[in-house]
């Protein structure tokens, strides 16, 4: 059955380009504004375009995990990450032009609903495009801080185009104006796909967005010691607990009819569409070639070709008892008689889900056996998106989440966390215990004598009890629940840890063994290796993180320029 999608709409000025597209699937490519802006309809096919700019899988966006420490460019250091970026002469994330686009629509809606279009359906498309411009504020917010406000489209000549920077404050104000306008006169999910209109903002899309700002802001707050934390806090567990209550949303689990798939499954095409209530939104690709919307190659960038995982990043992998692997009886220690697919085991199932194992369906065919020495230096593979067929095509047509509810379940449990240093079981338990719950059993008996049980429940007592930290075990789910999803950076910049993590080497597995025996993935012998035999990535004499700039992003000169004495540059940048 094909599904229906958001097909795309380019207004007047097209920021983009469409590959992979079936030609009588698609509207016109540009609109004038004469003749148009009467009807409902011309608000919604306006309010398209939006859903082209949501974060996508292309090289650029697949490669923003590479700014952290959990994954590296399989080649060389990247400049974020490793602190030798420069200020940029231009860039494309201090960028207006898809703001103009919605202060558009939101100015246009006015005619639309004097030539008698319903005011309740005027403002679903009003919601949409103050939704994004939300969106589009927080980009630029997280990297810059406070931008100039514009919110209303200006021609070249006006004089609010030199407006100075905005506080922190007064943008947040903006976007969070914008997503409770957003909030009150969107549509519910429900009501989208009963309209069959999958994928358009929900109510609960704002809310758990606004989840996702106010906690990035309250945690900022309160570790780089500024502004008001609690109120911030306070608004990212309400707006959290606000979709837990909508009974809008539950997660992917054994119960859809998956099996014990189920989080593999979410990056996958049996994790499309409403059937899957996880997904708050989406970034739609399509179904296959006959029923699509633009394709991506992701598994040419996933399996090798531009990230690999760090190990950095695969010690945050729990055993099956609950315990890092520093303190449960269940680890063991890779050595020389150790293989690279019995390191998986006893583990948290997300990590054989996440990165590719033995037996793992693999490209051409074939199954996969060990990690590549030039697809995966790192010693590890991304599994998320594995597609056999879509890789033999070079083309993937799976839906990218881009807001889960999972997400919004570990915004509130480190919301309520972060208030108050302290969180209850019954928290834990309707929240990150629900995440464990989905997984599948782990053996942590042998293979001639398994021993199935369920993955452990964080608690109170088990983190008393084996001196962990909650609000590191807190983190930890955050990291192995949304691995390579895009947050792992800026969660370094919120918590204030990337002064910290930053500088370490970036190390990949274990040299095991195999890696220098396999006749047909052969290591070179003089892989550089530390004491311990773990593969060195990046040594850290070569990586720096300079906490007096590095938590802000440089303003491009030529915005500067161009805006001389108003646009002031960030602290430390030139």
């Amino acid at each position: 059955m094909k599904r229906k999608f958001i097909y795309i709409l380019l207004t007047s000025i097209v920021l983009g380009s469409v590959q992979s597209c079936k030609i009588d699937e698609m509207p016109e490519t540009t609109v004038a504004d004469v003749g148009f802006w009467n009807t409902i309809a011309d608000l919604r096919l306006a309010a398209n375009y939006f859903y082209t700019t949501l974060p996508g899988l292309t090289q650029k966006e697949v490669n923003m995990d590479n700014w952290s420490t959990f994954a590296y460019p399989n080649d060389k250091g990247d400049p974020i990450s490793d602190g030798s970026r420069v200020t940029p002469a231009t860039s494309d994330d201090y960028d207006y032009s898809n703001i103009f686009q919605a202060n558009k629509l939101i100015e246009k809606s006015a005619e639309v609903l004097a030539k008698g279009g319903d005011a309740k359906q005027v403002n679903w498309y009003v919601g949409e495009a103050r939704f994004f411009r939300a969106w589009y504020y927080f980009e630029m917010f997280k990297r810059f801080g406070g931008v100039p406000l514009i919110t209303k489209t200006m021609l070249v000549d006006d004089p609010d185009i030199f407006l100075p920077r905005a506080s922190r404050e007064e943008v947040l104000k903006l976007i969070f104006d914008d997503l409770d306008y957003a909030i009150d006169v969107l549509r519910t999910a429900d009501e989208i796909n009963a309209a069959k209109e999958y994928g358009r903002i929900s109510k609960t899309a704002a809310l758990a967005f606004k989840s996702r700002v106010a906690l990035f802001e309250g945690t900022r707050e309160k570790f780089h010691k500024y502004g008001d934390e609690k109120k911030h806090l306070l608004m990212a567990k309400e707006a959290a607990e606000a979709v837990m209550k909508s009974d809008m949303h539950a997660l992917f689990s054994q119960a859809s009819g998956v099996g014990n798939d189920a989080y593999f499954n979410l990056f996958q095409l049996a994790g499309e569409g409403r059937a899957n209530k996880e997904n708050i939104l989406v970034r739609g690709y399509g179904i296959s070639q006959d029923n699509s919307i633009i394709s991506t190659p992701v598994q040419r960038y996933y399996e090798g070709n531009s990230i690999v995982p760090t190990q950095n990043f695969v010690d945050n992998y729990l055993m099956a008892d609950g315990l890092p692997t520093k303190s449960s009886p269940l680890y063991q220690e890779p050595d020389k008689n150790m293989t690279h697919a019995e390191y998986f085991k006893k583990r948290d199932p997300r990590m054989s889900f996440t990165l590719f194992k033995k037996g793992d369906e693999y490209i051409s065919g074939g199954n996969y056996t060990i990690p590549s020495p030039t697809k995966q230096r790192s010693g590890f593979g991304i599994r998320k998106y594995a597609n056999e067929q879509f890789w033999a095509r070079q083309a993937s047509y799976i839906d990218k989440p881009v807001i889960r509810y999972a997400e919004v379940l570990l915004n509130y449990a480190e919301a309520v966390y972060e208030l108050n240093n302290t969180i209850s079981d019954a928290d834990l338990d309707r929240t990150i215990n629900l995440l464990r719950a989905r997984l599948p059993q782990v053996n942590i008996g042998t293979d001639a004598v398994p021993n199935f049980v369920p993955m452990a429940k964080l608690s109170n007592t088990l983190v008393t009890s084996n001196s962990l930290n909650m609000q590191e075990e807190i983190r930890r789910e955050r990291n192995v629940e949304l691995a390579f999803e895009g947050f792992a950076y800026w969660d370094l910049l919120r918590w204030k840890t990337a002064e910290v993590e930053m500088p370490k080497t970036l190390f990949g597995s274990y040299l095991f063994t195999e890696y220098l025996t396999d006749k047909d993935q052969k290591w070179d012998a003089k892989t550089p290796i530390n004491a311990k035999n773990y593969i060195i990535l990046q040594d850290a004499s070569l990586r720096r993180f300079d906490p007096k700039k590095d938590y802000l992003w440089p303003i491009p000169t030529s915005e500067i320029a161009k805006n001389e004495g108003n646009i002031i540059q960030n602290p430390g940048w030139e």
